[in-house]
């Protein structure tokens, strides 16, 4: 990939960073919370586009109603 292809796609690679880190945070803070270490230090060394932290939060990180 040549710096010209670079610049054109500057916007995309922001909005993927940004994306990553705002579900990585919030999914982190919740695990720190739960006290789920193990997931912690998943979604801390994995990078996955924001799935890992997306799955966390919204299908393994629920703590039981009771």
């Amino acid at each position: 990939m040549d710096p010209e292809q670079l610049r054109q796609y500057a916007w995309l690679i922001a909005f993927a960073v940004i994306w990553e880190l705002v579900w990585k945070g919030l999914a982190l803070w919740r695990a720190a919370k739960n006290d789920s270490r193990p997931w912690f230090i998943a979604l801390l060394v994995l990078n996955s586009v924001g799935i890992l932290p997306i799955l966390y939060l919204y299908v393994f990180g629920r703590r039981p109603t009771a």
